[in-house]
């Protein structure tokens, strides 16, 4: 078991997240790994209202994430993780989480930030071009891909 799909989403949990990619994932619990909606309460509530039937949700930030992970805690479970750092996924990655796919999904227009471009709701900050490159080199696909039914993208064509 473990993690059977992970997603970058700037929006975290909301709509598409909870009716599209958590069915398509295939997940039992559906985790949310950011520090600022773990640790504020109005952000952490809001978010469980989106939260998708039939799956547990955690929302928790990433030092916790990880020692969940080394501890075992969702052995025979299927977690499907959702971020909005590329950081995260390849520090899961690095602490022997396998990662079969990633999905870029959309991200905040960066602004004053070195970018490309990579679909229509979709960047690759400059300074994490390389962070994709090695958890592409990890054995990680990385696709472009805003809803299921999109045509996905491999990354490594377009950064």
């Amino acid at each position: 078991m473990g993690i059977s799909l992970a997603r970058l989403d700037n929006r975290l949990l909301h709509g598409i997240v909870a009716s599209q990619w958590t069915p398509k994932s295939g997940a039992n619990r559906v985790m949310v790994i950011d520090d600022k909606t773990a640790n504020t309460p109005m952000l952490k509530e809001a978010m469980r209202i989106g939260k998708p039937s039939g799956v547990s949700l955690s929302i928790i930030n990433r030092e916790t994430a990880y020692t969940n992970f080394k501890n075992g805690k969702y052995n025979g479970q299927k977690v499907f993780v959702v971020c909005n750092d590329p950081q995260i996924i390849l520090d899961l990655i690095e602490d022997g989480n396998e990662i079969g796919t990633l999905i870029l999904g959309g991200t905040e227009v960066p602004e004053n930030t070195e970018s490309i471009k990579v679909s229509k709701r979709a960047y690759v900050k400059k300074k994490d071009e390389s962070v994709f490159k090695k958890i592409m080199e990890k054995g990680t696909r990385v696709l472009v891909q805003y809803v299921p039914n999109d045509k996905p993208e491999p990354l490594e064509k377009l950064i």
